[in-house]
């Protein structure tokens, strides 16, 4: 089979043991080190997109994609709701009624955001089914004066299904006794745990319920729109407002209020994948630390060579081979084993738990008590990329050096 003189020489050189072996072990760790730096890269960057896909499922799981609402009210919401759910773009309409309050028990109080839902519908935009613990959504009846709350909640407040607790509203009431806070006693109904700070500060009530407490009659405030794409929301709610009839509606999105914990990800992860990469950039060098000792210790080879007729062309080639075969396999198996761990770690971490008997992630403290890992080929092409475009030009140096040597000035001394 034909192969280049370069090529050919080379790999040689490659596979050739060494008389030096301090240069066999620098090619080694340059290897060991890109590969690491590869797969421990590939491994960071899946655990990062796993964490935003589980806090995209859960938290925006919860809270509304999309509102369409009016200022006084909505008296027919179905209407809107029909209207709504001819977008293209929604898979999901509920009634809604939302407020800020307080909850106590058991001589405890709590801040939290009353949410105010029709439960045969809820489930249409909201994955809070599926995480109940007790009870269920079609408990809360209109009239009946339910709640269900988080589990961290119900924890704080010591508090179960079937247990009282009270709503204040921040809303004062003038009575003959004076000026009081607007307040109903309501009944657990079930809890919920989807993690994050929503178990501590998110409660549902019937949308009926929301609406005599606040006054509103059988009005809701709104409706919730859940969309197919996130980033789509604001532009959806935007032309469905427009295509309501009249000019009341106004329109807020998951932007405006979870907008900056979702760039706060995307920024670390950029930030920790530049980072990382610096390792991978360190690993790459350390070929040019090799490639240059390899030089040195051939120069009589390239004399020689240079005498026979091989041109300072050819002879950057033999080397640049060389310190790719470096570069294209640590990469090569970088990426491989990067991907095998990052479609394994939460196995992996889970069995260390297990050996070790300790737990990394608290559900007590953190939202998952799991490490999450979404694998994305267009960051393993990234990586695997940047590591043979590094470990290529990390090349160039040392093959220079190479085909600058003088074959009378090397072989002066030989």
């Amino acid at each position: 089979m034909f192969r280049p003189l370069s090529v050919f020489i080379g790999l040689r050189y490659t596979a050739a043991k060494r008389r030096n072996h301090f240069i066999s072990f620098i090619s080694l760790v340059s290897m060991l080190g890109l590969i690491l730096g590869v797969m421990v890269l590939i491994t960071v960057l899946s655990v990062m997109n796993g964490f935003d896909r589980e806090l995209k499922q859960r938290i925006l799981g919860m809270v509304p994609h999309a509102v369409v609402e009016a200022r006084e009210g909505l008296d027919d919401w179905r209407s809107v709701a029909d209207i709504a759910a001819q977008d293209p773009d929604v898979v999901g309409v509920a009634p809604y009624t939302r407020a800020k309050g307080m909850v106590t028990g058991r001589g405890d109080v709590q801040g939290v955001l009353i949410n105010g839902i029709h439960p045969e519908k809820e489930k249409d935009v909201s994955i809070i089914q599926n995480h109940m613990v007790t009870g269920s959504l079609g408990n809360l009846e209109s009239g009946s004066f339910r709640i269900v709350i988080g589990t961290a909640l119900a924890r704080r407040l010591g508090v179960g299904q079937g247990d009282r607790v009270t709503l204040v509203l921040p809303e004062a009431s003038v009575s003959p006794a004076g000026v009081l806070p607007r307040l109903k006693r309501f009944t657990v109904a079930g809890t919920f745990s989807v993690g994050a700070e929503l178990d501590s500060s998110y409660t549902l009530v019937h949308y009926k319920d929301a609406a005599k407490l606040l006054r509103l009659g059988d009005k809701a405030q709104g409706v919730r729109l859940k969309v197919n794409d996130l980033f789509k929301a604001p532009v959806v709610a935007d032309r469905i407002a427009r295509a309501l009839p009249g000019n009341r509606y106004r329109t807020t999105n998951w932007t405006h209020t979870h907008g900056n914990l979702f760039e706060a990800i995307r920024m670390e992860k950029t930030m920790i994948g530049l980072l990382l990469m610096f390792i991978v950039a360190v690993a790459a060098f350390n070929i040019v630390s090799a490639l240059v000792m390899v030089v040195t210790d051939k120069k009589a080879d390239i004399a020689i060579l240079r005498t026979m007729g091989m041109t300072p062309r050819g002879i950057m080639g033999v080397f640049m081979v060389q310190g790719a075969v470096i570069g294209v396999g640590g990469t090569i198996i970088g990426t491989l084993l990067g991907i095998a761990l990052a479609m394994n770690v939460s196995g992996v971490i889970e069995w260390v738990e297990t050996v070790l008997s300790m737990q990394f992630l608290s559900a007590d403290v953190y939202f998952i008590s799991y490490l999450p890992s979404e694998l994305q080929w267009n960051d393993v092409m990234i990586v695997g990329g940047a590591g043979l475009i590094m470990s290529l030009l990390a090349t160039i140096y040392p093959a220079w050096r190479a085909s600058r040597v003088q074959p009378a000035e090397a072989l002066r001394y030989e």
